[in-house]
C-alpha cells in the first residue's frame, strides 16, 4: 500500500520547512534509510530519511518551496499504484498539530457560483492605504450615515492610521447603501467598509462577490477607482517650476491630512502651493515639513544639480529565511510574555587572564574567555537554582540540571546550541564542546539534540569590541535569564590614592521578573564575579 510522506517537525520551534534539495525523483526506487530530501528548518539544513521501501510515485512540493509541518510532500508505493485518492483522503484528515495551511503556501480557491454584477449600479468602498506602513485603519468617525446622499469629493469618514487621523473621500455619486465597519472598529487594507450606489441596488450580491475574491489587490496597489480618481482630478505640472501637483478634487477642494492642515496654518503656508505626495495627491505632514516657498526656490539648473547630488533612492526586497522567521517569532513572543529587567556588573579579569595562560599550557584544547564565563555560569547556577528556573503559567520549574545555551552568530541569523551539564564539565572538555557546537552551527550541521533543553543562555559580543549590551531572553518557556557579555577592556583605576592598570569586563543579566527578583539576580552576579576574579574556585 502506498504511503504519504509528510513534512516532519525537526525542531521544537519549527512550523514549516523549505525543500533545499530533492535527492530522489519520481520513478526512483527508494529503500528505508535513503535520504529523500534536504530540509531547511529554522535551525539548520537537515536530511530527511525514508521509512518505507518502494517507488517514489509523487512529489508535491518543488525545491525552494515552503511546507507546513505535517503537510504532504510525497508518496511512496508500488509502480502504477493509484495514490490520488490517498492524497485527497489524507489532506482531509490533517492532524490538529499542523496549521491548516496549503502546501507550499499556495492559494486554494474554492469555486463559487458566478454572480453577474455588471448591472448593479453600486460601488464598494475599501479601506485605502494612507501611509507606507499602514496595515489596517480604524474608523474614527463616520460623517455620513446609511441613506445619505453622497457626491464625489464628500468626506465619508475619518480614518485613524498608524501615523495620523485622515479623511476618507468618496469617489462616487449616489446613496450610502451600506456601512460594514462601525466607528471604533478596525479594517484591513482593501477590506470593504461601505457601498455607494443607486437606491435599491442589490449591493448584497456585490458584497458576496467582493468577499469571495481569492486574491485581493495587494496593499501597495491602488484600486482601479483610486487610479481613475488620481488621473482625472490631479493636475499635472508641465515643468519643475510650474504649478505643483495639487491635492484637489473636482470641486477645487484641497485634500490634506488634519495634521498637515494644522501645521500649514501654524507656519503660515498656503496649501495651494504645496505638492501632495500622499494617496491621490493628498498633502501629508512630510510635504509641509519639506515645503520651500517659491521665492526661495533655486533655478531649474541648480535644482537639477542638487537632485543629482542627492542620489537615487533604491532598496532590495530580501525574502525571509526559515531561521529569520523563527528568530522574529521567538523574540516577539519573549517580549510579549516575559516581564524583564536588567542588572549590570563590572568584573576584574586580571587573574582570569593569568589563569587562562597557565591553563592553556596544559589543556589539549585552547580555553577561551567565553569558556571561562560559561563554566562560571554553570557553577553559579548550581548555587542559585532560582535563576536556573522558568515560568510555566501555573507554576515555576526549578531545574536541578544546568544546560547553558551559547548564542552563535551565523550568516543566516542566530542559533543557540546547548552545553549540557555545563557545571560538571572540566574546562578542557567544555572548551572542546563549545568548539564542536560552534563549528556545527556555522556549517549548518546542528541536530535537534544540539539546541534543545537550555535552562540559561550566554550571549558574548566581546570579540566585536562591544563594551556592554542587553539581550532578549532566548526562550521564556525554558529559561528566565540571559547573560550579555562585553569585551575585556584595559582601564586605569585608583586604589589607596594610587593609579594602576587593570582589565575589566561588563556583564548584564536580563531577568524575567515573574521568576527572578532583583536581589536574586544580583546574588547570582556576585557569585559569578567571585568565580571569575578568583578562577581557581572553578577547579574545586
Amino acid at each position: 500500500m502506498a504511503e504519504v510522506i509528510r513534512m516532519p517537525k525537526m525542531s521544537d520551534t519549527m512550523t514549516e520547512g523549505v525543500i533545499a534539495a530533492w535527492n530522489k525523483k519520481v520513478g526512483d526506487v527508494v529503500k528505508s534509510g535513503d535520504i529523500l530530501a534536504e530540509i531547511e528548518t529554522d535551525k539548520a539544513t537537515m536530511d530527511m530519511e525514508s521509512y518505507y521501501d518502494g517507488t517514489l510515485l509523487y512529489i508535491g512540493v518543488e525545491k525552494g518551496q515552503a511546507v507546513p509541518v505535517d503537510a504532504i510532500m510525497a508518496v511512496i508505493g508500488k509502480p502504477g499504484e493509484d495514490y490520488q485518492s490517498l492524497i485527497n483522503g489524507n489532506n482531509k484528515a490533517a492532524t490538529p498539530s499542523a496549521e491548516p495551511a496549503p502546501v507550499a503556501e499556495t492559494l486554494t480557491v474554492v469555486a463559487t457560483p458566478a454572480v453577474d454584477t455588471s448591472n448593479i449600479k453600486a460601488k464598494v468602498v475599501t479601506m485605502p492605504l494612507l501611509s507606507d506602513t499602514m496595515t489596517e485603519g480604524v474608523i474614527h468617525t463616520w460623517l455620513k450615515k446609511v441613506g445619505d446622499k453622497v457626491k464625489s469629493g464628500d468626506i465619508l469618514a475619518e480614518i485613524e492610521t498608524d501615523k495620523a487621523t485622515m479623511e476618507l473621500e468618496a469617489y462616487e455619486d449616489g446613496t450610502l447603501l451600506y456601512i460594514g465597519v462601525e466607528a471604533g472598529q478596525a479594517a484591513k487594507i482593501n477590506a470593504v467598509i461601505a457601498v455607494i450606489g443607486e437606491e435599491g441596488a442589490n449591493y448584497q450580491a456585490l458584497l458576496s462577490t467582493a468577499t469571495s475574491v481569492a486574491a485581493p489587490v495587494p496593499a501597495a496597489t491602488p484600486s482601479v477607482t483610486e487610479v481613475a480618481k488620481v488621473v482625472t482630478s490631479t493636475p499635472i505640472a508641465t515643468s519643475p517650476t510650474d504649478t505643483p501637483l495639487q491635492a484637489s478634487n473636482n470641486n477645487g477642494r484641497i485634500l490634506a491630512s488634519p495634521l498637515a492642515k494644522k501645521m500649514a496654518e501654524e507656519k503660515g503656508i498656503k496649501l495651494t502651493e504645496v505638492s501632495g505626495s500622499g494617496e491621490g495627491g493628498r498633502i501629508i505632514k512630510s510635504d509641509v515639513d519639506n515645503f520651500t516657498p517659491k521665492a526661495q526656490e533655486t533655478s531649474k539648473a541648480t535644482a537639477t544639480t542638487i537632485a543629482v547630488a542627492a542620489g537615487v533612492e533604491s532598496f532590495e526586497e530580501i525574502p525571509l529565511t526559515q531561521m529569520r522567521k523563527a528568530i522574529a517569532r521567538s523574540l516577539a513572543d519573549s517580549q510579549s510574555s516575559a516581564v524583564d529587567f536588567q542588572l549590570t556588573m563590572e568584573i576584574c579579569m586580571d587573574k582570569a587572564i593569568q589563569a587562562r595562560e597557565v591553563m592553556n599550557q596544559a589543556s589539549p584544547v585552547k580555553i577561551s574567555f567565553n569558556d571561562l564565563v560559561l563554566k562560571a555560569c554553570g557553577v553559579a547556577l548550581k548555587k542559585h537554582p532560582n535563576v536556573n528556573s522558568s515560568w510555566r503559567e501555573d507554576h515555576i520549574r526549578r531545574n536541578a540540571h544546568v544546560h547553558i545555551g551559547m548564542a552563535v552568530a551565523i550568516a543566516e541569523g542566530l542559533v543557540v546550541p546547548v552545553i549540557r551539564f555545563a557545571d560538571t564539565l572540566p574546562l578542557s572538555v567544555l572548551a572542546a564542546t563549545t568548539k564542536d557546537l560552534g563549528g556545527k552551527a556555522k556549517n549548518g550541521k546542528l541536530q535537534p539534540k544540539d539546541w534543545e533543553g537550555n535552562t540559561f543562555t550566554v550571549s558574548n559580543l566581546g570579540m566585536f569590541g562591544i563594551e556592554s549590551f542587553t539581550s532578549i531572553i532566548n526562550n521564556p518557556k525554558n529559561e528566565s535569564c540571559i547573560l550579555s557579555v562585553g569585551g575585556i577592556k584595559e582601564i586605569v583605576a585608583v586604589k589607596n590614592g594610587q593609579f594602576y592598570a587593570t582589565n575589566v569586563m561588563k556583564v548584564t543579566l536580563t531577568c524575567d521578573h515573574r521568576v527572578v527578583d532583583g536581589a536574586t539576580g544580583a546574588a547570582f552576579l556576585v557569585t559569578l564575579k567571585e568565580l571569575l576574579e578568583e578562577p581557581y574556585k572553578l577547579l574545586v
